[in-house]
């Protein structure tokens, strides 16, 4: 019968220790295949997900184009572009937090993930300082649109609002779910858990974070350019 476990219990002092392979799986290259797959197929949903809210904007976007052009006008579009380079820069560290974990320089892992953290912290705040200015002049969505600006008094405005804060909401609460994900996974590297062997765990948690990434390279130009 296969046995449950990859390797002896013991291992070298120091050394990454030896990844457990489960018993329903018959080597350890198909149980981390097989978390891979999986790994794909939840990013296909959260693909979906805003898929939704785009097909959302699009309608209604071709029913109102003048409501939409004069509400995008008033985006800042210097924090936006902040946050696009800050995000991409973020997307670069977190790979390479999988190639030194290829390598088991687990240190490394925990440095490449503090920066990818840090960054989304920076983020969160830049639109923090956005949606702040959004509340204080009245640029929120449906009927809690406020603002008295004559060129946001056009059919649509309030619905583009409505879309603006939906979909980075969103976004938002992915980028705080990510930050979660890459500080657990930080932690194991800090244990120096990771190796050429076994490193699935930070190639998972780099993958979740592109899709963040990914759909912030989606909502820039579609809010804030076209």
């Amino acid at each position: 019968m296969q046995s449950s476990s990859a390797a002896p219990a013991h291992h070298a002092p120091g050394a990454p220790p030896v990844p457990t392979l489960a018993a329903h799986f018959a080597s350890l290259d198909v149980q981390q295949h097989a978390a891979r797959l999986g790994m794909w197929l939840f990013l296909a949903t959260e693909i979906l997900l805003f898929a939704g809210l785009f097909v959302c904007y699009a309608n209604y976007r071709f029913m109102f184009p003048d409501g939409f052009a004069a509400a995008s006008r008033h985006l800042n579009l210097v924090l936006g572009t902040v946050n696009t380079l800050v995000l991409i820069t973020s997307s670069f560290t977190a790979a390479m937090a999988v190639h030194y974990a290829k390598e088991a320089k687990n240190k490394q892992v925990v440095v490449m993930f503090i920066l990818t953290i840090l960054m989304a912290l920076g983020f969160l705040v830049i639109k923090y300082f956005e949606y702040s200015h959004k509340f204080h002049v009245g640029q929120l969505p449906g009927p809690y649109f406020t603002d008295t600006e004559p060129s946001l008094q056009l059919p649509g405005v309030p619905m583009y609002f409505t879309i603006y804060f939906l979909s980075t909401g969103l976004h938002g609460f992915h980028v705080i779910i990510g930050m979660i994900v890459l500080t657990w996974v930080g932690f194991k590297a800090n244990r120096n858990e990771f190796s050429a062997r076994n490193y699935t765990a930070v190639e998972l948690g780099s993958m979740y974070w592109h899709l963040v990434d990914l759909v912030w390279i989606f909502l820039f130009p579609m809010l804030y350019l076209i």
